[in-house]
């Protein structure tokens, strides 16, 4: 599938706006009074974050591999009965002959799904989860590019509270900039005929970061957008986002709203839940 890139605000494509509320947030602040100088401060970096930095975005839609692909599946309980046992065998015979995509995973290996016409394989009972029942997957990556990490470095330089500040403001941009690309591929869904979920990052639940470098290669980011990895599986520049989404002929889970939260190892002690909002907005 062919791979659509650009900058956003350019070529028809939205312009991405930060959210300043966020921004703050990121910065800890939950409602509470905001110096007046402070704010100003805070708005002149938020205005110099839009001017100077232009995110860019790559996607592109891949069928599942199914023959390399396999979901979590449930196991028939064993009692020791008879019927138990027949049961759990009709219901092997019935996985056997039914379609790959519904393959239940070889016992003692992690679930997977494979993409067609790449080499990635998204690893992990999570994804497979949040992907089950989808007849495609896209792939997504934004950036705010190399900019962002000399204006990042030069705030630092100048004041450590305006590096802090304009860092936050990269933050919330890049989050904006992630809700504008996958907006793109909503209403490329929708153009089918189909519908998505919600986006689905490595390093959330149980797919790993490793994941990244196979990622950038089937999106080739890293010529496109200048994206790179570290050996730790961290992206570089660090304003920068991959993600996944499934598409679906129908509404995923009957059209029920999935908690993206629920899959996530930090809900626990996450100060964004504390305050009744979430990462995906």
């Amino acid at each position: 599938m062919m791979v659509r890139y650009g900058r956003l605000g350019a070529g028809g494509v939205p312009d991405a706006r930060l959210d300043r509320s966020e921004a703050l947030r990121y910065l800890g602040y939950t409602g509470q009074q905001v110096d007046e100088a402070l704010l100003t401060r805070f708005n002149r970096l938020a205005d110099e974050c839009e001017r100077v930095i232009a995110p860019s975005f790559a996607w592109s839609v891949f069928d599942i591999d199914e023959g390399r692909t396999h979901w979590k599946a449930s196991q028939p309980e064993a009692t020791g009965s008879v019927d138990a046992l027949d049961a759990a065998a009709d219901a092997v015979e019935s996985r056997s002959a039914a379609s790959s995509a519904e393959a239940e995973c070889p016992k003692g290996l992690v679930p997977r799904v494979a993409l067609e016409g790449c080499d990635l394989v998204l690893e992990g009972d999570s994804i497979a989860e949040h992907l089950r029942g989808a007849c495609k997957v896209a792939l997504m990556a934004c950036t705010l590019g190399a900019v962002s990490e000399r204006e990042m470095r030069k705030h630092e330089a100048i004041s450590v509270a305006d590096g802090v500040m304009f860092g936050s403001c990269c933050s919330a941009l890049v989050e904006a900039a992630a809700n504008v690309t996958e907006g793109l591929i909503v209403s490329f869904a929708q153009d089918m005929g189909l519908t998505t979920n919600w986006r689905f990052s490595p390093g959330y639940g149980d797919l790993p970061l490793s994941a990244q470098p196979a990622f950038l290669k089937a999106l080739d980011a890293s010529r496109r957008l200048g994206i790179a990895v570290t050996s730790t599986n961290m992206l570089v520049p660090v304003k920068s986002v991959t993600a996944v989404l499934g598409l679906f002929e129908k509404p995923a889970d009957g059209g029920e709203a999935r908690d993206a939260c629920a899959i996530c190892r930090l809900r626990d002690g996450c100060e964004l839940r504390k305050r009744g909002v979430t990462c995906h907005g």
